[in-house]
């Protein structure tokens, strides 16, 4: 009897996460539906305002060093080179805002499945959490698309080992550099509530996060050099915020309690 409530109860739980993945799913599907329709928008006024000189970011450049960053287009001259390119691109992007819209019900789904194994303490921080995981997610979405993917385009389009070489660069290659950004920032500015989670299944401690700081900082540098490009300001530009939150990774689990949260 025993056993078939634990393959039963086993079963519910299998049940309950394939509806939140259907669930998600749906939310993601209605968003990047969303996103095409309004494509022409997200592609005439988001992604491809980095390129043009006008875009806040070189403004704001511009304004404190006039003689470093002019306002000026990006000599970025972008080709479609497959039959297929601009139909995968439009698909590609589409999903990506989708998945970047539906996160909050991705966060929620993920919450409302692991929230009966918690104690009651821990589900009145549910909101906390939500709240919290959402905005740093949109601010490191912000951050990438603000900072990283200007200085990452700056960057690339001047770079040159020859004047004899002319740049002409794959369209694909600039949207898997904007979407890839965009995503691995917004997931990395999450990395407190990450480490805080892990902590508080008891897999990770304060000791454990200190003694292993430095280690963590070199991934960090590593991380911090796949996501930007091979240029020294823009990885500084990462890295900083990412030492900051992993910093306040510790001290948030200085707050927290050591008790698992799984009975």
């Amino acid at each position: 009897m025993e056993k078939n409530e634990k393959k039963q109860s086993f079963l519910s739980h299998l049940e309950a996460l394939r509806w939140a993945f259907v669930r998600c799913s749906i939310g993601i599907i209605i968003c990047s539906a969303a996103a095409f329709i309004f494509s022409d928008f997200i592609f005439d006024e988001i992604i491809f305002a980095p390129k043009r000189g006008d875009f806040p970011t070189y403004r704001l450049l511009s304004y404190f060093n006039e003689a470093v960053y002019t306002v000026t287009n990006l000599d970025l001259d972008l080709q479609n080179r497959k039959m297929e390119g601009q139909l995968s691109i439009l698909i590609w992007t589409c999903l990506s805002f989708g998945i970047i819209a539906a996160f909050p019900l991705i966060l929620f789904e993920f919450w409302k499945f692991i929230r009966p194994a918690l104690y009651k303490k821990e589900t009145k921080a549910g909101l906390i959490f939500l709240t919290s995981s959402t905005l740093l997610f949109f601010t490191g979405v912000l951050f990438g698309y603000y900072i990283i993917v200007p200085f990452s385009l700056k960057f690339l389009t001047e770079f040159s080992i020859s004047t004899t070489i002319q740049n002409k660069f794959d369209l694909n290659s600039y949207f898997s550099l904007v979407r890839t950004t965009l995503l691995a920032t917004g997931i990395v500015f999450n990395l407190p509530v990450i480490i805080y989670f892990l902590f508080r299944l008891n897999i990770v401690s304060t000791i454990l996060l200190k003694e292993y700081r430095r280690y963590a900082y070199v991934i960090i540098l590593v991380a911090s050099a796949v996501i930007t490009p091979p240029d020294i300001l823009s990885q500084v530009v990462l890295v900083i915020p990412m030492f900051a939150l992993y910093e306040v990774s510790i001290f948030l689990t200085k707050l927290g309690s050591v008790k698992p949260i799984i009975n």
